[in-house]
Parts: structure tokens; sequence; C-alpha cells
């Protein structure tokens, strides 16, 4: 059976729609997984430039079919390829018969070795031979359903067919996995371990095998007695046969010789294959998670007391004063110059708020209370906004240490990158735990500051995995003199990542989840790839991914996929939002690591501007700003300003030069020095996140690269708990109202469609009706249109403002035969909190693209006698709103305005065609 070329596995609906129509011609096809049926397939096909799809489902017994309206016979196929050839011919209810095949473009198989240093563990050419070309060859469909396990062995028994082995025996195989796997799983939790399943698995698969090797072997014993001794006439049925020697007959003849190595091959993994499941199974049931328990030890030391610090700043036009913070004893002082002791002290308890100007970056403003019911304010300017930041973070830390709130409103987050070079690490990391080096760095009085989470995520680490953990732990512990406690550790091969958090937190972290993702050669070897980890802080959702992705300076393309790969397939966060795209599930994604992004320009040039710290003339060039300004990667991502030189290829033992050639057997490499190393977030609209600093360092010289920080404030949300005690009458309600949304998605369908409303102020998904208005005036994008009577109201679980104006709503736009997302997309409810509806705008998004825009109106009301707030740290206060004050939560992004700032490539304009009204026909929906 010749290779599926024309499966094109999980590539998304936009994908699909883009390569027939480049292909342009009727009758062209392609077939790509479901993504709203696990086990099923989309069939899409291009007809009178309108893009059909249709669902191909598996029954019960496996066998596929396309799906029908009730009521009509479905024709039914053992494999995929046979379905596919019964709709080549004409007559068959779909809108014209499958003629031309649009190939699936050929993976290179020169992947995925750095081949930059020949530090990867030794990882030889065998093993890029062994997985470097992946056929599509296909295997009995596995049913709907399957388990993640199943889903797993499943792909990987596809990924090591090369050829084309009997189909026969790989469905017997797909069989077991998506059926009967989990049967013997269960038994093994029980302990039995016989895997009776696998057995009779085996068995019939075999059986041709048994009735072929029955024939043969009567046959050679008929021969053998033709050639017995007459004085023993007598032979056994089937004599044991002893090994010949090296120079017997058969070893003559090399086709009999590879007969008997067969033979031999079989016989061993026969014998061998039930032991090598039996243990990886058993390891699977042991395998509770893979975050390290944390060990009961003695009562972590005292942290080291913080030293007051005093700053100078400006009061005024012209006054000098000095600022002291003392954050044991909770006071900040004002003395102005001359004086000897402080015109005025002010306890922590009567600080109300703290500012930063926008309009000038060294000046903040304090409000606090004077006297009973008055407060007052005052401007401070700094000599630079790193002072104004370090007294911001002292203030806050003084605010959190000694503040009644039960929960804290604001942490500070450490990130941190390192590719090692498969080499030790130095003694000591305290210049990389503490944000110090180059770039915008820690300011000298608060890098010791402890950090309530610290995020390590590295490449090439040569460490065993708890040598690691305990590694950095120990370092912290020397630093910061605090025992961090472990909320988790995944690794992929030399890839890892490690969560540490305050042992006061450590009861603050829930549903931790972890994952990780091949993306080496063929997306089977772990050289490449991405680790995850997340959770819940309190209330507030985290992610993190800890990525390595393809090396070489052509390898855009290559990396781009890597990174669509990695979004796609990551398994972390609430499962209720496993439909949504990855950037959307977590309040803050944090996603760094080696992601290989070179410059564009000759090695010279380069060395010239970074020589002279011309940096912008740098960045223009960078890989991965490109590609983000193409919208090929991290949409709607933001990164620190980068004022650091490259960080990769540096020569080790020294951060003087950069080794930029590599001298191989086939040639010189080149390897210009780039900002390989990188940290960037997304986080959802109107919260609050600050990145304080993004550099590396220039004293940890073992590996090539420079290891990588960044730190952030993250404002983060805690059980609500209602001021107001519930009553004996009936409780008022918040509702959210909505009075249109309009609704422009990338797509060649003309599907009716459906909104879903996710949140977790929410007691359910709700779900809109159909779309009222639709229009294609633009080839390409189709215009939906929802009425406020099709539109549902929404009631949150609870009607306070404070609660209320920490929550979020997602929304999924799906077809409404498929149930597949057209995209989705995040709106904060704070600002649309009032009576009068709010317009709100906002770009649509799935698997990493960007696939339309959404507008609309809403508005959230709020009962009058639950519109009450608390204070919190960096809100904005109510009583006054200078000028050039930030929006609510400080820093956050606002929401896109633009509608399709960048449009993609468009297909032609769709005209009207006949289709067999017996078919479900998805169009441009699977």
């Amino acid at each position: 059976m010749a290779a599926a070329s024309w499966y094109h596995r999980d590539i998304s609906r936009v994908v699909a729609e883009e390569l027939l129509a480049k292909a342009g011609r009727d009758g062209c096809f392609l077939v790509r997984d479901s993504e709203s049926v696990s086990g099923a397939y989309a069939l899409c096909l291009l007809f009178q430039r309108h893009v059909h799809t249709y669902r191909i489902l598996p029954d019960d017994e496996g066998l596929l079919s396309v799906q029908t309206i009730q009521g009509i016979q479905a024709k039914c196929f053992r494999t995929l390829p046979d379905l596919i050839g019964a709709y080549q011919q004409p007559n068959n209810g779909l809108v014209t018969p499958l003629l031309y095949p649009v190939h699936r473009a050929r993976q290179a198989a020169d992947e995925d070795s750095d081949g930059e240093d020949g530090r990867n563990g030794g990882h030889t050419a065998s093993a890029v031979l062994a997985g470097g070309t992946v056929a599509g060859t296909w295997v009995s469909a596995p049913i709907a359903g399957r388990t993640h396990i199943s889903q797993q062995l499943h792909q990987r028994l596809q990924e090591q067919v090369h050829s084309s082995p009997a189909s026969d025996f790989m469905g017997f195989m797909a069989e077991y996995l998506n059926h009967h796997l989990q049967l013997d799983l269960e038994a093994l939790r029980h302990g039995h371990p016989q895997l009776r399943h696998l057995s009779t698995a085996l068995v019939t698969a075999c059986r041709a095998l048994h009735r072929r090797i029955d024939f043969t072997l009567a046959g050679l014993e008929t021969l053998a007695r033709v050639f017995d001794s007459p004085a023993s006439p007598r032979s056994p049925a089937r004599e044991q046969v002893s090994p010949l020697p090296s120079a017997g007959l058969l070893t003559s003849d090399p086709d009999l010789e590879l007969l008997l190595n067969k033979i031999s091959t079989v016989n061993h993994l026969l014998s061998s294959l039930e032991k090598k499941v039996l243990k990886s199974l058993q390891e699977t049931v042991s395998r509770h998670n893979l975050a390290l328990p944390s060990v009961a030890a003695a009562p972590p030391p005292a942290a080291k007391p913080l030293a007051v610090q005093s700053f100078e700043v400006k009061v005024g036009k012209s006054q000098r004063a000095a600022l002291t913070v003392d954050v044991e004893s909770g006071t900040v002082a004002i003395t102005k110059r001359g004086s000897g002791s402080p015109e005025e002290t002010i306890p922590h308890d009567k600080i109300l708020q703290l500012i930063k100007y926008q309009s000038v970056q060294s000046k903040v403003r304090l409000v606090y209370d004077r006297e009973p019911q008055r407060s007052l304010s005052r401007d401070f300017v700094f000599p630079s906004a790193r002072k104004r930041e370090a007294f911001c973070q002292l203030l806050q830390l003084m605010k959190i240490q000694h503040s009644n709130l039960d929960e804290p409103d604001l942490i500070s987050v450490y990130v941190g990158t390192w590719n090692m070079g498969s080499t030790p690490p130095p003694r000591s990391l305290a210049s990389w735990l503490t944000s110090r080096g180059l770039g915008r760095t820690q300011d000298e009085t608060t890098a010791c500051i402890p950090h309530d989470i610290y995020v390590i995520g590295t490449q090439e680490n040569s460490l065993g995995d708890r040598e690691w953990v305990e590694f950095l732990r120990a370092s912290l512990k020397t630093l910061m003199a605090i025992d961090y406690r472990v909320v988790a550790l995944q690794c992929l091969w030399s890839i890892k990542i490690v969560v540490l958090v305050k042992p006061e937190h450590e009861r603050r972290i829930s549903h931790v989840h972890t994952s990780s993702v091949k993306t080496g050669i063929a997306n089977t070897l772990g050289n490449k790839g991405a680790v995850g980890v997340s959770f819940l802080f309190n209330g507030t959702s985290f992610g993190f991914v800890n990525c390595h992705l393809a090396s070489g300076s052509e390898k855009t393309h290559r990396r781009n996929q890597n990174y669509s790969d990695i979004l796609r397939s990551l398994v972390l966060g609430d499962k209720r939002l496993g439909a949504f795209d990855l950037t959307l599930r977590f309040t803050h994604l944090f996603w760094f690591g080696d992601l290989n992004y070179r410059l564009d320009m000759d090695v010279q040039d380069i060395l010239a501007h970074i020589t002279k710290k011309e940096f912008e003339a740098l960045l223009a060039v960078d890989q991965l700003n490109l590609e983000r300004e193409k919208n090929k990667v991290f949409l709607r991502f933001s990164e620190g300003d980068i004022s650091f030189p490259p960080t990769y290829r540096y020569e080790r033992g020294s951060r003087d030069s950069y080794m930029w050639q590599k001298f191989k057997p086939t040639g010189v490499r080149i390897n210009v020095p780039s900002w390989c190393d990188r940290i960037l977030w997304k986080s959802h609209p109107e919260t609050y996140v600050v990145c304080n600093s993004y550099g590396c360092t220039d004293d940890i010289v073992t590996s090539d690269h420079s290891p990588v920080f960044a730190t952030f404030e993250v404002g983060v949300t805690s059980q609500f708990v209602p001021k107001k005690a519930p009553g004996s009458g009936p409780e008022p309600l918040a509702c959210i109202e909505w009075e249109s949304i309009e609704v422009i998605v990338k797509t060649a369908s003309r599907s009716k469609c459906y909104i879903e409303f996710h949140s977790h102020c929410l007691e359910e998904t709700q779900r809109s009706g159909e779309n009222t208005s639709q229009s294609c005036d633009i080839p390409g994008f189709l215009k939906l249109g929802w009425s406020a009577k099709h539109l549902p109201v929404l009631n949150p679980i609870l009607p306070d403002l404070e609660y209320l104006g920490d929550q979020h709503l997602l929304l999924s736009i799906k077809g409404v035969e498929s149930c597949e997302s057209y995209g989705e997309c995040c709106i904060a409810m704070r600002s649309m909190i009032g009576s009068m509806a709010q317009q709100f705008e906002t770009f649509l998004f799935h698997r990493g693209e960007e696939t339309g825009s959404m507008r609309g109106w809403m508005k959230v009301r709020v009962p009058k006698e639950r519109r009450s707030t608390r204070e919190r740290l960096y809100g904005t206060p109510a009583r006054f709103s200078p000028r050039h004050e930030p929006r609510p939560w400080g820093d956050a992004e606002p929401s896109p305005a633009a509608l399709c700032r960048s449009r993609p490539r468009s297909l032609p304009e769709s005209a009207a065609g006949y289709t067999n009204p017996a078919y479900f026909i998805f169009e441009g929906v699977p």
C-alpha cells in the first residue's frame, strides 16, 4: 500500500484551506485530523472555489464512514485509503469526486542535533536514520474516546511504520492499543500481571504466520525424511535441529542465512515483547505524577533582616530630601536635606496607594492618611527609573509583610533560562539568581530580596534531575536564607524546568500539571522540544514553558513549526479549556528557553555593532522579531527591552569574544552571535504584570550561552469572601448582557456558527443561538453577526463588584454541525462594568494562528448593594485621577483595537454548488 501523502495529520483548518486554495482545481482534496472528535478525520474538498469539509467517523468496530444524516445507510471501510479510493469514483454523494490529492510536504530528515558544539550526549547518525522519515502508512482507525496513554502509543505506532507492513497485522496492534490496553493496565493495577489481552492480540495477529510456518515446516520435514538414514526409519515428527556450523550448507547461501536470521529475530521478539510491555505499563502505574514530593525537614532558618535603605529624591521643583525605608519596622521616613531629624514618618498602615507615573519614568506618587478622613499625596522624583523601582519594591515588600490582608495581591516571579552546553555549572549561580550582570538588572539594594516564585529553565543540562533541583535549592538558601519548596520538576532528555516557591506560599499552590513535547527528528526525539508546568496560585492561573527549538540560521521555518507543535501538543491547565488556544488558558503564560532564532546579518557587521553597543540595528534583523511582526509565532506576546549583547555563541571560559566559526569535516559552519535565549509572556487583558529586569550574566562562562533572567511583578487574586453575609431573602444577581456581536473569520466556508461562553464566574458553559446575519463580501473571509435576542444573559455566581472586576470571559466561535472552533478570544469584565453598554474589540486565535476578529457591545450590571471594594496594592485610587496616571492595575495592555490588522492570504470568492443533502457538509469546518 502506497504512503497516504494526502493525509496531513493534525494541521489546522486554516492551513488546510490555504493548501487547497493554492492547488486551485475542483476536486482537490486532503484529509486531516478532526479537532472536535478524537480518532475522527476531516475530508476537505475544493469545488467551485469553495471548501467543503466532511467528517469521517469510526464506529465501535473501528470501521470508517463519512457522516450522514439519520436514516441514510453509511458505507463502511476498513482503512482510510479504502474509503478515499471509493470516493474517487463519481456518484458517491460528495459534491464532486476526489480527483487530485494535495500531498503532504516532506519533512526534512537533517534535523535535529545542534551540531554546534558536539556535546549532545552521543546521539549518533543511526538514531537519525531510525526516525528521520515517517511514511503516512494507514492502519485501522481507532475509535473515539481513547485515553491519553492509548493516544500516545497509537501515535508511536504510526511513527514507527516506515514502509508498508501487512495492514491486517498493524490493524490488530492498533485495535489492542485503542480497545484493550486499558483492560491490561487496569488488571495490572489490581495485581494481575498476565497481560491476557496482549497475548490474545499477538496470537490473532500472528495467525497467518502460524499457518504459513505449519505449511513450510511440513514441507521441510518431508524433505528431511527423504534423507533419513535407513537405520532409523521412524524419525520423530519434529526433531530438534542443532545449530549449523558457520561454514555449513545454509550459510553458503545469503538468502537462506537471512531467512534464519529473520526466524531468530521473530523468536526473540515474541519471547521478549510481553516482558517489555509489562515493564512499561508497570512504570506507568507507578508514575502518579512528576512533581517532586516535599521532603520533611527542620524548620528553615529565619530570613536575613533587610537593612534600612535610603534614597535621595527631589520634592517639588527643586527641594531635595531623603526617603528612608525600614521594612522590618514598617515605616517610611521623609527627611529634608540639611535636617537632622525626619520631617515625617509614615507607618505602613497609613500608606494607601503607590502610583508610578508613565510619563516620567523616575517619578512616583505616594498617597497616605495624615488625619482622620483626610489623605495626602506627595510626588517624588528619583535619580533614575532603577532607583524608583527599588523603592517601590521595598514598599511593596513592607506592605505585604505588615498588611492585615489575608492573601497577597502582588507577588514577584523570577524566570531564568540557560543552555548549559552539557557541562556542569559553576559553584555559584549568585549573579543569575539575583539578576545581576548586563542589560536591565536589579538595583544593588534589592538584588537579594527573595522572589515569591523561581522558575528555572535549562537546556543541554547534563546533571541528574534531583541533583539539579537540590543544587538550585542550596544556592537560593545560601543567598536568601530561605528553604524554597519544590512545586514541580519536568524533564525531557536534557531540557528541564524547575518551579520553586517560598514556604509560606506552598499552601497557595494547587492544580499542578506538567507536560512535555518532542520536536526533534520527526517529532520523536527529545533533544529538541519543550517542557511545561502550570498551576493555580490562589485564584490566578500560571503557565510556564521552557523550550529548545531547532538550531541553524537557515531553520527559521522549522523553529516556527516547533513552536506550533509545542503550542498544540502541550497538555497544561484546566482540562475544561482544552479546546482553547494554549495562550488563552492562563492568566499569565511565560515562554522562555533557547529559541535559537538568529541574526540575519553578516557576522563581521554583527561583531562591529556589538562592539559599538548598537543593539537596535541588530534587533531589526533578529529572526524572532521578524517572525513575530509577520504573525508567524508568539502572537500578542510581550518581551522586555533587550539592552544586553547577544548571549550566544561565546568562547567557553570567557565572555570577551564570540566563537562564530566551527570547523567540521564537511566545512566551516558559521554560528553568528545571536539572542538565542529569550523570555516572553502573555497575560489576560486588564491584568497587572510588569517586567522589572531583563538581562544576562557576565561572569558565568562554563557554556557558550550566557544565562538570561527576567523578574516580574504579577497581580494575583484570592478566594473571594463577600463582605455582606447572605441573608434570608433572595440574593441579588449580577447580569452580563450583550447588545450585539460581530465576528470576521478567515475561512472559505459558509457554515452557520454559535458562540460558547466560558468563565470561572459561571456555573457552567453557556451557548448562544445560531448567527442571525452572514456575508462574505471579502473573498476568504466570513462575516457573522448575532443580535441581542440570540445571545444569552449570563449570571455570575457572585454579584460583587470586587469579584467581577477580576474575572474574564473566554469565547469560542464554533460551527453548528462540527462543534469545531473557528477561533477563541478573551474579554476582561472590569472595563465592561456599568449601566451603559461598552464596546469591545479583540482578535481571534486558534492553535497559535490569528484567525479573525470580534467586536460588540456588552455591559456587566452589578447590584447597588454589592459595589464596594477593598484596598488593593497598585489599584487606581478613586479619590484622584491625575492626567498621566496609569489605568487600573498599572501597565496592563488594552484589548487590541484594530480589526484584522494583517490580512492573511485569501481564497477566491466562493460560488454556489450542489451537494447531496444526505450528507452533513461542514463547509470549512470539520
